[in-house]
Formats: structure tokens, sequence, C-alpha cells
């Protein structure tokens, strides 16, 4: 009797894990138990390691020994995310890559789901929704979800350029693993990894599927989280933001798109800049400077669509290296927002303090102005 070749999956899960013991197995099962029944073959989770300082190691080999269809990678030494996801990703055998980080966790029927949607749309890149999850139990909506209303089928960027602006972090897409390798890319090392990993996604694909559903449920607050955490390790934004913009030049060499992309580096930046929870304030001075400096090397021949009202100024301030003038404007609004909103901090533009990589930007690609 001849031995069938046992097909491979359609879809694997890349779990890079690290410091969330208390979170593993929500995020874990999640996956696992939602694979329709029969289907089992078509979904592999590949969970790594990334030389967890708690009991994530152990509970992996558990893990895996009891649940088929989940691989796991021991990593000996300490990468960072991207470069585990990485490693997760050079064991993959499914036709598409999903990175789910392992402090988060899929709602009942996404699974079922994206499998059906794969199959129907064979897309490069498949755009899931999602919530924000806080300690307290909230569910938000991300500022960026609206975007993903109301796309039909399957599309390019070009037909839906608004999609350059939805929160551009890895766990949003499911990929098809062997456009990745025709696009050569992979994850860099350092914070702030998907940037020049996610953006290039959706430039390069001829074939975009959008998901509008909740597929992803992104936990807020945790201790250790980047979003959460004050380094200076956030100055690693703008070595990603260079390998970006390296990699659109050398392959995508069009001016609107250079400049879509610069406004949405320079409000990224702005945001974070004005982040309390990620700045000290001794670092502040020094960031602005180097997002003066970035958007002098950076800035388009031809310009590119500013915002009105104090979004604008934001950016007239930044180009004028005019840290001072910012500063005072950033103390002015924020005094402005507390009186507004009492029960929360606020930013420069006197609104509640807006998540990193969802500022709402219009359509420079479409011919309308970004903010």
């Amino acid at each position: 009797m001849v031995n069938q070749p046992v097909p491979a999956p359609l879809l694997s899960v890349v779990v890079p894990v690290h410091g969330v013991e208390a979170y593993l197995h929500q995020c874990l099962d999640s996956v696992r138990v939602d694979v329709p029944a029969g289907a089992e073959g078509a979904v592999e989770i590949v969970a790594v390691d990334d030389a967890s300082p708690d009991r994530c190691g152990e509970l992996l080999r558990a893990y895996a020994a009891t649940h088929p269809g989940v691989r796991t990678v021991h990593l000996s030494s300490n990468v960072g995310l991207g470069l585990a996801r990485n490693a997760g990703l050079e064991v993959a055998t499914g036709d598409y890559v999903w990175f789910v980080d392992s402090d988060d966790w899929l709602p009942p029927g996404t699974v079922p789901a994206v499998l059906d949607r794969l199959r129907a749309h064979r897309p490069d890149v498949l755009m899931v929704d999602h919530l924000r999850v806080h300690e307290d139990g909230r569910r938000e909506i991300d500022a960026s979800s609206p975007l993903l209303r109301g796309v039909p089928d399957v599309v390019r960027l070009a037909d839906q350029p608004r999609l350059l602006r939805v929160q551009h972090t890895a766990w949003n897409k499911v990929v098809r693993r062997e456009f990745m390798d025709e696009l050569e890319l992979r994850f860099h090392p350092g914070w702030y990894e998907d940037i020049p990993f996610s953006h290039p996604l959706l430039i390069g694909a001829e074939r975009i599927s959008v998901l509008d559903r909740v597929c992803y449920l992104y936990r807020q607050g945790r201790q250790g989280a980047i979003t959460s955490t004050r380094s200076g390790r956030h100055f690693d934004a703008f070595d990603q933001y260079d390998r970006l913009l390296a990699w659109v030049r050398q392959r995508y060499p069009d001016e609107r798109l250079h400049a879509e992309l610069f406004g949405l580096m320079v409000n990224h930046m702005l945001v974070v800049v004005g982040n309390d929870d990620r700045l000290h304030p001794h670092l502040r001075r020094a960031f602005f400077r180097r997002v003066a400096e970035q958007y002098r090397r950076h800035l388009p021949s031809a310009g590119y669509p500013r915002p009105g009202g104090v979004a604008g100024l934001k950016h007239q301030l930044v180009g004028r290296d005019s840290y001072l003038a910012y500063s005072a404007l950033r103390r002015a609004h924020r005094l402005a927002g507390r009186l507004r909103y009492p029960a929360a901090g606020s930013d420069v533009a006197g609104q509640p303090d807006a998540p990193v990589d969802t500022v709402p930007q219009s359509d420079a690609l479409a011919g309308r102005g970004t903010p």
C-alpha cells in the first residue's frame, strides 16, 4: 500500500511567545478550538518560544504534546518579536500565514470565516478587523476600522487606496506565503517591526480581500507591552521607516505613494512623541529632533498633502524643527483637553490620546488631503 502524501495546511498561525504565561492558553485555545470539525488538517499552529523568562517554554511543550497540529520552536536566546516571527515562518508549511501575538486572541467563529474567505478569494493579503480590549473588559472599535467597510470582493490598493491607512500591523493581515517570498519580505529586528512589513504587503498585492468582521481581540495595557513602556527603543521607529521608504523607492517609485507614506510617517511620529506612556519627558526633545531630521530627509520633492488645523500646524513645526513652539502647543492643548475631558489625558490636539497607528488619514492616492 502506497502512503499518500499529507496535504499542506491552508493556514499556518505563527505565534511568537515571550513573557505571556498568563495569556498563552487563551491565545492558543482560541485558534485550535475554533477549527471546524473535519478541517483539522487545514490549520497548523507554530508557536515560537523566544527564550521566554517565565514558564512559557514548558507550557508550549506540554500543549504541543497533547494537541495535534501544534508545532513549537524554542530559541536559545531572545531575539525580539520580529525575528521570532521569522523563525516561525521558516518552519510554517501553510499556503497562508497569520501572525497572532500571544497576548491576544481570536473571537469564536474567526477561523472558519477566515478559511472560507481564503478558499473563495485566494488573495495575496486578507485584511481583518479587530477590537481593542481593555483590562476592565471594555471593547473599543479602532479608529481605522471604518476604512474596511464596503470593500467589494478582491481589489488592488489602487482601487481602494484608503486601505493603506488601516492600522499597519502584521496581525490584521493573513498573507500568502509565496507572495511574501516574491516581495522578499521578512521582519527586521527592533521595535516597530511592522512598519516595513505591513505597508509593502498592500502595495505589492494584486489581490486584496477584506473580511469585514472582528477577527482579532487586541489586548490593551498589558505590563511589558511596548505601547505602554517608556523606553529609548521607541527611536527604533526611525530605522524602520527608513527601511520602508527605501523599499518603496526601489520597487515602487511613485511620487503619490511616497507622499502618502510620508504623511503617514509624520502623523505616526507625532503620536509617539506626544505619548507619555512611550517617551520619558527627557527624551521628548531628542525624539522631536529626529522627527524633524526624518522630515527633511524624506520630504517628497513635489510636497505632500499636509492637513489643516492643529494637525497641520504640528506638521509645520516639525518641518521647521521648532521644538519650543511644539512643546508650548502641546502643553496648551493638553491643558484644554483636561478641562474638556477630566477623566482622561489628551494629546496635542486636545482630544483623548489616540493609540499609535490609528490616526485616521485621508486619501492622497485618490487626490484628497492627508491629515
